[in-house]
């Protein structure tokens, strides 16, 4: 074998070793029975009717669909702090961060221009363009 053959097969397989583990069979079977049960339960929660507050459930189902995201990334997608270096995991939080912020403005604005708007009688609706 020549050093330049010998070379890349150590660096392929320090690749394979250094973190980023290909996920096995049982790996994948849990993953998906996960994320069939967090796919399953938030449409009991809406089906029957669980929460009388409308608010409580949906709150409840953004938590299903946070953790549902976490199987999805670990099971499926194999991210760890150990996956290339933690970068991927360093992207994640800032990506994490930029949504929450998007988010958390959007619903500020929106509840702001809900509260600041004026009312407009049904009489004014029927006049509208």
């Amino acid at each position: 074998m020549s050093a330049q053959a010998e070379s890349e097969h150590h660096d392929a397989d320090e690749h394979t070793h250094s973190g980023s583990r290909h996920g096995t069979f049982k790996d994948y079977l849990i993953g998906f029975v996960l994320a069939a049960v967090l796919t399953a339960i938030p449409f009991w929660i809406v089906i029957y009717d669980v929460f009388r507050n409308p608010k409580v459930g949906a709150v409840v189902i953004l938590i299903f669909a946070f953790v549902q995201i976490v199987v999805h990334m670990v099971y499926f997608l194999h991210m760890n702090s150990k996956s290339e270096g933690g970068w991927t995991v360093l992207a994640l939080i800032f990506t994490a961060i930029l949504v929450v912020i998007t988010l958390a403005g959007s619903l500020w604005v929106m509840s702001h221009l809900d509260a600041n708007m004026m009312p407009m009688s049904p009489e004014h609706m029927r006049n509208m363009p």
